[in-house]
């Protein structure tokens, strides 16, 4: 009867979303985990609630015009904006907004479901929403990124507040973007309000460690897994008995991407002594056998923030290869440790095929959705430990509600503070999702552990206030 009533309601989202392939596969990973809580739901009706919470509560879709400038001249654009603000139950709507070629409805609806059980596993005051449009800022100048922003922004300031809406950063949106889309949204309302927006410069109202936050956080709950984790047989013989505090130290990490939560997650690791052994673009792959450097990291931050540069351009050695048009998961490179941090989707099947027989054990996410559903599958009984994006790249919102904590209380916390809460917050997460996964006779089904955690946050606060009711 559960299989039955589960197909039901992926059934019926699906007849109300039609074509929105990247939303429903959101939606089925997450219902189809669930099953062991739906069996078990006894007088609750956890199936029922689910339908309502995979609805969003409001799509919003604005024009957004802007210019370019060639060799012929200006030319006007025309795109659409998107904000879909999904779940308010537990606070205001929050997540980023991505500028990228890819960006469609179901794209945004897929990051905004996602953010829903993502931000309750920080057991942080904050709801689901995700927004964004297609638009590519690499090879665009200053002046055409800005004018994106500024025309961005006049779609969108009427729905957002630091009480309502509070967007953030994404693929293609950083500091700069979040700036001047926060200067026109202050020319707009005639008055500053430093809460609507975060992953702010710390010049005016940003938080410390926020464009860490997510590839830190990756790190942090990867290392409390890797902790907990008693086995240890793909271990040298010397660390087997009496682990370090420091489970990275020696690990091969395999590392896709090469934006903020790549650089920041590689920073992290090789603090740790872990041997970091790739990045990419999209247009390849950079490898090293025996781990990258840190003067080879500091390259490619250079290459990559100041730049804006392609991996192309790094400087090859006889260790430092470069892979054209490959992505990290098509070369069969072996490691201990996977941390994609690159796009949706990014995992095939091929690929995790590739991972098992690398040797890998450990897989964390650090994109969303990075793994199709075939491919965590396939993972799930090769590896050994699974953290799904939800919990495993939830740092960086977590820091963006620590900065909106920070603009309420007019305080700004150190480097060290904010770091502090962040491992506090990544460490529980962990707990949460470990305990659930147990409680429900699953150990180590983190991807249960966590879909389960983070609804059932959300199931309770929409029971209590009377949503579930008829």
């Amino acid at each position: 009867m559960t299989d039955e009533r589960i197909e039901g309601v992926l059934t019926g989202l699906k007849g109300r979303h039609p074509g929105q392939d990247e939303f429903m596969q959101a939606v089925e990973e997450v219902l189809v985990s669930l099953k062991p809580l739906f069996e078990k739901q006894g007088d609750e009706d956890y199936l029922g609630a689910f339908n309502v919470i995979a609805e969003p509560e409001r799509v919003i879709k604005f024009r957004v015009q802007y210019p370019t400038f060639g060799e012929n001249g200006a030319e006007l654009h025309t795109t659409t904006g998107y904000r879909v603000q999904f779940n308010s139950a537990l606070g205001p709507y929050k997540g980023g907004l991505r500028f990228h070629p890819s960006v469609s409805e179901s794209i945004i609806k897929f990051l905004g479901f996602e953010q829903i059980f993502k931000n309750a596993l920080t057991n942080l005051p904050i709801g689901g929403g995700k927004g964004g449009c297609v638009f590519n800022p690499k090879g665009k100048s200053d002046s055409e990124v800005r004018m994106l922003c500024e025309n961005f922004m006049k779609g969108l300031y009427r729905h957002i507040g630091p009480d309502l809406d509070v967007p953030a950063g994404d693929i293609g949106v950083g500091g700069r973007e979040i700036g001047y889309m926060y200067g026109e949204y202050v020319r707009l309302r005639g008055q500053p309000d430093m809460g609507v927006l975060t992953g702010k410069s710390t010049d005016f109202g940003g938080s410390k460690l926020r464009p860490e936050a997510t590839g830190y956080g990756l790190v942090y709950i990867t290392l409390e897994a890797l902790k907990k984790y008693t086995h240890y047989r793909y271990l040298p013989e010397d660390r087997r008995a009496g682990v370090s505090e420091n489970c990275f130290n020696g690990l091969k990490v395999l590392i896709s991407g090469s934006g903020n939560v790549a650089q920041f997650a590689a920073e992290k690791v090789m603090e740790l002594g872990g041997h970091v052994c790739s990045f990419s673009d999209s247009t390849g792959t950079i490898s090293s056998e025996e781990g990258f450097s840190p003067d080879q990291l500091k390259e490619l931050f250079h290459l990559k923030n100041v730049q804006r540069g392609r991996l192309s351009a790094m400087t090859v050695s006889n260790d430092l290869k470069y892979h054209p048009g490959k992505s990290v998961w098509e070369l069969g490179l072996n490691c201990d440790v996977a941390l994609p941090c690159a796009t949706q989707n990014e995992i095939k099947i091929e690929g995790a095929k590739n991972l098992a027989a690398g040797g890998c054990w450990c897989l964390a996410e650090g994109a969303n959705m990075p793994t199709t559903n075939e491919a965590v599958d396939f993972l799930k009984t090769k590896v050994d430990i699974y953290i799904p994006a939800k919990a495993a790249n939830a740092g960086g919102v977590a820091t963006s509600a620590l900065e909106m904590a920070q603009n309420s209380a007019r305080l700004f916390w150190t480097s060290e503070e904010v770091d502090e809460k962040l491992k506090g917050i990544m460490n529980n997460i962990f707990a949460t999702a470990y305990k659930t996964a147990q409680d429900f006779d699953r150990p180590w089904d983190l991807q249960f552990g966590a879909n389960a955690a983070g609804f059932l946050k959300v199931y309770k606060a929409y029971k209590a206030m009377g949503y579930l009711k008829f």
